[in-house]
């Protein structure tokens, strides 16, 4: 996979304020849709030494300038107690690649350092870590039953990559009835053209487009 270090800590806030405006061009405003900490879980997708360490086999450079925003919302969750959740995509082998492994020459396998959530965003003790083996963290996983039962019913969704995993997840908690919002500065992936083609795509159909400060800043 070709990665572009479209993102970094300097440009960060300029690029976020232009994307929510291009976005603002497109997605009429949905007020009625308001994050509210009693009813809303974090969800941290994929955030691997695969992805998010420059060490990993699928580095990905924007990850330097997203893992301080994410640990910025991670720790304002946990401060006012609210449902955090970390899905970890990895394989035991081919036999469950499934069209990954048509699609793809590389996969994360559980075993090796790859696939173990990078240190600064490390789970707390009760943070469940979910498996999962294919886009959609809800597919083969316990957690629609997990939120379900902490009467979750908004999602704020983080981490890579953002056409693929986050934005998977996106639709799919959208089409289980959850509200879904999106911090365009705490997801990235490869290039800026796929992250905001992205987000564009999300805010016409499925998510609330918005930022870590809006988030932190605004709920109720």
């Amino acid at each position: 996979m070709r990665t572009e270090p479209f993102l970094t800590p300097d440009n960060m806030d300029e690029k976020t304020q232009g994307w929510i405006e291009d976005i603002g061009r497109l997605a009429r405003p949905r007020p009625d849709l308001v994050v509210e900490r009693s009813r809303c879980a974090l969800l941290v997708v994929d955030m691997l030494r695969y992805f998010a360490h420059p060490e990993g086999r699928v580095y990905l450079p924007s990850t330097a300038a997203v893992i301080p925003r994410i640990s910025v919302i991670l720790e304002d969750w946990r401060r006012w107690g609210g449902t955090v959740v970390f899905t970890r995509h990895c394989h035991t082998g081919p036999d469950d690649l499934g069209m990954l492994g048509r699609f793809f020459s590389d996969y994360i396998r559980c075993g090796e350092r790859d696939s173990e959530i990078i240190e600064e965003l490390s789970p707390k003790a009760g943070e469940p870590v979910l498996r999962k083996t294919t886009y959609d963290s809800f597919c083969g996983t316990d957690l629609e039953e997990y939120l379900r039962d902490r009467g979750t019913e908004q999602v704020v969704i983080t981490g890579v990559l953002t056409q693929m995993c986050c934005e998977t997840t996106a639709r799919s908690a959208f089409v289980r009835g959850f509200e879904v919002y999106v911090p365009a500065d705490a997801l990235t992936t490869s290039s800026e053209e796929l992250h905001l083609g992205s987000l564009r795509s999300m805010a016409t159909s499925c998510a609330v487009i918005t930022s870590v400060d809006a988030i932190c800043g605004g709920l109720a």
